[in-house]
Formats: structure tokens, C-alpha cells, sequence
């Protein structure tokens, strides 16, 4: 049975996937379309994402995509260490440009599902981290969008120095203090 916590920010929700053991090893049930109904609210998935990162610091994000292309994705750690980010850049929201971090690994069974109009990104903690994720929407190139994971308007605390940054993220441009956030 899947355990559902608030985060403080609305829709963002921390989500534990308990195991069972026993002397052949473990299950974990990752995904159920039943167990989930809470969160995806009618939401399907459209895709599931796979992400290596080699080196610790690396940091992936902050990515999102405008409407109407936005999605939700539900994150898990598969591999190694690392730290989630969820900046919520939602127009009118009472947690804009605040952001929510959580560290996630295969042992501890969370996930965390990321509603449309967040940012999201991660760290990795230790090399060779993975990630899968589960999105609610195609990748749609002409709709995606970043938030600079150094901008000073976010003020993420990285847990390591932010390192390995693709070019585009590492090129995107600072918020300018007009940006109201995005309209759902």
C-alpha cells in the first residue's frame, strides 16, 4: 500500500512505496493506476524516463514545459544517492519561487510526484545515480522551459557544489524580476 505525505506545497506529493522481504530478496509495487488515482487525479502516463548521472554534483534541471504541454512526473531513485528539487514557479501560488528538496535512494522507497507548473532537477550524491521517472505528457521541444539552477532567485542549496551541467542549463538565463510564473 502506498503512503501519501503533504509537502507544504500544493499537489507536490511525497509518495512511500513500502517493500516486502523476505529470504529471496524484495517487492516493491513502483506504479498502480488504482493506488495512485489520489495523485494523478485523472492524469495518464504518456511516458517513463531514464537518467544516469556518472559524477557526484552533477546536477540535471530545472526543467518544465508550459502548458499546454505541462505534465506531472512521479520521481524514484534506482541507483546511488541524490537530492530532488521541486521549485514551484506557478503564477498566484503562496509557495512561488520556493522549492522543496528531498534525497532519494533505491532503500529509503520514496517518491516524489511533481505537479505541472514546477521546476524540476537533481543531484547527484554519489556517482553513477539513476533515476526513473514517469511523465504524464510527451516532450514537447518547443514547450519546454528551465530555470538556471544557480539562479539567485531560486536560491537552491545544492548539497554539493553544482558541477557537469549540460550547456543549455548551464546557458539559461537568470529569472528577471518581471517573471510572475506560469498560468496553468
Amino acid at each position: 500500500m502506498m503512503v501519501f505525505s503533504e509537502t507544504g506545497f500544493a499537489g507536490l506529493t511525497l509518495i512511500e512505496t513500502p517493500s516486502v522481504s523476505d529470504h529471496r530478496g524484495s517487492f516493491t509495487r513502483w506504479f498502480c493506476t488504482k493506488q495512485l488515482a489520489p495523485v494523478l487525479e485523472g492524469r495518464t502516463l504518456a511516458q517513463i524516463n531514464h537518467s544516469r548521472s556518472l559524477q557526484a554534483g552533477t546536477v540535471r534541471g530545472l526543467h518544465f514545459q508550459k502548458a499546454p504541454h505541462a505534465e506531472m512526473k512521479i520521481i524514484r531513485c534506482v541507483r546511488g544517492r541524490v537530492v530532488d528539487v521541486a521549485l514551484d514557479i506557478r503564477a498566484g501560488s503562496p509557495t512561488f519561487l520556493k522549492y522543496y528538496i528531498r534525497e532519494l535512494t533505491p532503500d529509503n522507497n520514496l517518491m516524489v510526484a511533481v505537479p505541472e507548473g514546477f521546476a524540476h532537477g537533481y543531484q547527484a550524491l554519489e556517482p553513477d545515480s539513476e533515476i526513473v521517472y514517469f511523465n504524464t505528457a510527451f516532450y514537447e521541444p518547443s514547450m519546454e522551459g528551465a530555470v538556471n539552477p544557480n539562479d539567485p532567485s531560486a536560491n537552491v542549496a545544492w548539497p554539493l557544489p553544482v558541477t557537469n551541467l549540460s550547456p543549455r542549463d548551464e546557458s539559461t538565463p537568470f529569472l528577471t524580476p518581471d517573471f510572475k510564473g506560469l498560468a496553468l
